[in-house]
């Protein structure tokens, strides 16, 4: 069926494509009667008003729409930190968009074109690798962009981080103090900026206790819980097994904890998860908190939306290492599968 126009909407209620704007749009200047028969018309017609073309024809009109791009809305990290920022955005009118790149950069691309030519007033991104130049057309064209947990290569916006490299260090010199001297590190892709902030961590705790970088110990690329439960097998079966693992974020802790491959090893992981203190043991981890990472991001570009034209600044949120059970196993000999 076609889509009713205004026009139908004016016809069916008797009265001219302008009354029928100032209606939708809670303009004042028309009477009661007249303002009941276009809605019962709009009601009965199932009218929509189109707020891209409304936005087209007054250019200074906003759309009340930003867009949230995230590597991965299944992920719970990035579930809440899209709540989060949904709140905040309800609380001021807007409605938020939101897409997943799966850190594909072609897929970031795809994503963005569209939530743009939807004329969103800004963007709140989780960028994947690799340039981002192509986002100063949009910007230059009036959309705001933040980004979030990550920055952009070749952008000049503001920053929304957590103090990746700091809270990596501590949990690893956590495991130290505990007598391991072998510690795993199991990651995601190297080439995604907060994974290579946290491999700088791990390499650094190790660096202050005198220690090199054991490479057999090292895990990179590790997408899904699946991959990181066989890296913790493929550990197990070393020859000089690790006696403590460091899991990167919380689908990799999850992947280790599927495959039950922990016992006997000690485990600190980044990112809390849901019931982690309910675990058997309990899960130490590095904490950081998507929700005041959304609510921050989204408070940022509000504020440039509304007009603040001040240089871009970076926000870099603290960490919480939250000490459980499981990071606090002493040294002892880890037996194969």
């Amino acid at each position: 069926m076609k889509r009713p126009t205004m026009k139908d909407v004016a016809r069916a209620a008797g009265v001219s494509p302008m009354t029928v704007s100032r209606v939708v749009s809670g303009e004042p200047g028309v009477s009661p009667s007249t303002a009941a028969r276009v809605e019962r018309a709009v009601r009965k017609l199932g009218y929509q008003r189109n707020d891209n073309a409304r936005h087209l024809r007054q250019k200074n009109l906003g759309t009340s729409t930003i867009g949230l791009v995230v590597d991965d809305l299944a992920n719970p990290f990035y579930a809440l930190m899209a709540r989060s920022v949904e709140d905040e955005a309800h609380r001021r009118g807007y409605v938020v968009l939101v897409g997943s790149t799966n850190d594909e950069p072609h897929r970031e691309r795809e994503v963005i074109a569209a939530f743009t030519a939807r004329q969103v007033d800004g963007l709140i991104l989780v960028p994947t690798i690799g340039s981002h130049g192509f986002l100063k057309q949009p910007m230059a064209a009036g959309t705001q962009v933040v980004c979030v947990d990550r920055p952009a290569d070749g952008l000049e916006v503001d920053n929304v981080t957590v103090d990746n490299q700091a809270g990596a260090q501590r949990a690893v010199t956590h495991l130290l103090g505990h007598g391991h001297t072998r510690i795993a590190y199991l990651g995601d892709r190297y080439d995604i900026w907060t994974q290579a902030e946290r491999f700088a961590g791990y390499r650094d705790a190790l660096a202050a206790h005198g220690l090199p970088i054991d490479e057999t110990l090292v895990r990179h690329g590790l997408r899904t819980r699946k991959s990181a439960g066989a890296a913790v097998a493929s550990l197990r079966d070393l020859p000089d097994p690790p006696t403590a693992l460091f899991t990167s974020n919380d689908l990799i802790t999850l992947g280790v904890l599927d495959a039950g491959h922990t016992t006997p090893l000690a485990l600190v992981g980044f990112d809390d998860l849901p019931l982690a203190e309910r675990l058997d043991p309990p899960l130490t981890v590095v904490s950081q908190d998507p929700v005041a990472l959304g609510g921050t991001a989204a408070n940022v570009l509000f504020s440039r939306i509304a007009g603040d034209r001040s240089a871009p600044r970076s926000v870099v949120l603290l960490t919480r290492f939250i000490v459980r059970a499981s990071g606090e196993k002493r040294v002892r000999m880890a037996s194969k599968r």
